[in-house]
């Protein structure tokens, strides 16, 4: 399991050009599996993400969390996130869940996110979306979940 997790200022949502939702300040979390995920995964990512201390305190140091700041997060399924470009110009999906895999790991994780009470947009598995954002830093990270505990 993969994530690219962005701190934004504010970040939007469309699904086949239809509004699904909107942030202000808070995070946008692109994610990917493989095929060899499981759900063992998905609580230590969901827990990762939610407590990240990537905001500011009054300091200006990173040290508060999104629960700490009221924010919301936008979630986006994203094979791309495994994507292999070693090789030639295009790039290869092969490590890339299948949607009979990934899809219920997606839900899983958006459940899990939306556990916290925190406002989440979640976009649609399989579909054509247009993410708006705002990187707020920029602060960008990645997280691999590779299922080892």
């Amino acid at each position: 399991m993969r994530v690219i997790v962005q701190r934004v200022s504010r970040a939007a949502l469309r699904v086949h050009d239809e509004p699904v939702g909107e942030i202000g300040r808070g995070l946008v979390v692109l994610v990917g599996f493989r095929a060899e995920d499981s759900t063992d995964e998905l609580d230590w990512m969901a827990e990762k993400v939610l407590g990240l201390r990537v905001f500011p305190d009054g300091a200006a140091n990173m040290n508060r969390a999104l629960d700490e700041t009221g924010g919301g997060v936008v979630v986006v399924p994203n094979f791309t996130l495994y994507g292999d470009c070693g090789k030639g110009r295009r790039p290869s999906f092969t490590d890339a869940a299948r949607p009979e895999v990934s899809l219920p790991l997606y839900d899983g994780f958006v459940g899990r996110l939306r556990q916290s009470g925190l406002p989440v947009v979640a976009g649609t598995f399989g579909a054509h979306m247009h993410v708006e954002l705002v990187n707020d830093g920029p602060v960008t990270l990645v997280i691999d979940r590779e299922g080892d505990g």
